[in-house]
């Protein structure tokens, strides 16, 4: 009887944790949280929005590098590491939604990286690039 209440017991924490986690969800848009960080200066803010590439990807080392708009109408560039995440076969005029961390750096340069789902301390947080329902991570 014992293992019969375990075995209940723990399929009801599977379900609440599935259910709590959304069962792999990822992050929707947040366009105007986005433009806040941005106005604020939030160096290093988990930031997920919707952006257009301004021109096709550009390779450099193990980075991809896209320029974007924000829905927002900011331009920025997001430094994607090709080392720990799948290329994005994008193009100028492509819709994406990006979910990383932003930086800011004097000039002022925005742009966003670790859009990838290996983490690391200067990366903490899983990110990706969602281009026609795929993602690169």
């Amino acid at each position: 009887m014992t293992s019969g209440r375990t075995a209940v017991a723990v399929a009801a924490l599977v379900v609440t944790l599935i259910t709590a986690t959304g069962c792999g969800e990822r992050e929707a848009a947040d366009d105007q949280g986005f433009h806040q960080d941005v106005v604020n200066g939030s160096n290093g803010a988990e930031v997920t929005f919707d952006a257009t590439l301004v021109n096709d990807p550009i390779q450099s080392g193990d980075h991809e590098h896209l320029v974007v708009k924000a829905a927002t109408g900011e331009r920025l560039e997001v430094d994607h590491n090709t080392k720990l995440a799948t290329y994005v076969p994008a193009h100028s005029g492509d819709g994406v939604i990006i979910h990383g961390q932003l930086y800011i750096d004097p000039g002022p340069v925005v742009g966003v990286h670790c859009t990838h789902s290996h983490t690391s301390t200067g990366c903490p947080n899983p990110g990706w690039i969602e281009l026609a329902g795929n993602y690169y991570e």
